[in-house]
């Protein structure tokens, strides 16, 4: 196997590997989960596998999980398709950098994302390194979020365009998730920026040491909410991908944020994700 680091922060490009062999060797799995670890994003070219086969490596990573919101397939559970067509414009919620799933009281551990059909040009992905974008912050910065607390919503994002009745319901059925805004991960021990699309508001931030007055909590809260997520546009943090068919990247959830950018209509874009189940975050 060849390692071929993308960026100076983020990212490898993995040669000469089979995902399918991956899947029932030990050794090659136990490299892999290394280096996604060192990486945080992997990336394989040419994974002609097939939909048994990915659903088996994504596996041996922990169980997968279905998308309340994008369909999965119907003989492989926890197999999301995200496709897009240029018919389908109303389900184009894809552009906005997120941590998938932190809605979740669990968000996943990490995803194993194949292209079946992409266009001729456009239609790349993007991934940052969030332990990286703590690691910059300054000093007071970090002093001041290590024990906030933030709101991660479904029905703020994925419900916003539903009807009422349908986003409550969606609501109640994924009450808003809390999380801590700065992580710890569990195998590396890094502390890792988390906030993203999906936080709404802090939590714990109207106390006395952040609040004099009122104009301390709002905007004071959501200033420094947008600050933190904005983190996220540094290119030096970032990698990008371009897909071709049967290109595949895994990416570490806990660590990472990711962008698809949507510059590629009228052409189709079809994706097939294993997403992984993840623990509370602490």
């Amino acid at each position: 196997m060849e390692v071929e680091p993308l960026t100076c922060s983020i990212g490898a490009e993995l040669r000469k590997v089979s995902l399918a062999a991956a899947a029932v060797d030990d050794d090659l799995l136990a490299q892999i989960r290394a280096l996604l670890l060192k990486h945080k994003v992997l990336f394989f070219r040419d994974q002609d596998i097939t939909r048994a086969e990915h659903v088996a490596f994504a596996r041996r990573f922990g169980e997968l999980e279905d998308h309340p919101v994008a369909g999965s397939d119907p003989d492989h559970p926890g197999l999301v398709r995200i496709y897009k067509s240029p018919e389908a414009k109303v389900d184009r919620y894809e552009n906005a950098w997120h941590t998938d799933a932190t809605w979740r009281d669990k968000p996943p551990f990490g995803c194993v994302l194949r292209c079946i059909e992409c266009p001729p040009v456009g239609g790349d992905t993007m991934w940052a390194n969030m332990a990286l974008a703590y690691e910059m912050l300054p000093d007071h910065v970090k002093t001041q979020i290590a024990s906030l607390r933030a709101r991660h919503s479904i029905e703020a994002s994925f419900g916003a365009a539903m009807p009422i009745e349908k986003r409550l319901a969606l609501k109640a059925q994924y009450p808003d998730a809390e999380h801590p805004v700065v992580r710890t991960h569990p195998e590396t021990g890094e502390k890792i920026l988390f906030v993203n699309a999906f936080t709404t508001h802090f939590t714990n931030f109207h106390t006395s040491e952040n609040v004099r007055f009122g104009q301390d909590a709002n905007p004071g809260a959501s200033l420094l909410l947008n600050y933190l997520v904005s983190q996220v546009y540094i290119p030096e943090y970032q990698v990008r991908w371009r897909w071709k068919p049967n290109s595949v990247a895994m990416w570490d959830n806990r660590s990472t944020q990711h962008y698809a950018v949507m510059d590629y209509p009228p052409c189709h874009r079809k994706m097939e994700r294993a997403g992984i189940v993840g623990d509370i975050p602490f």
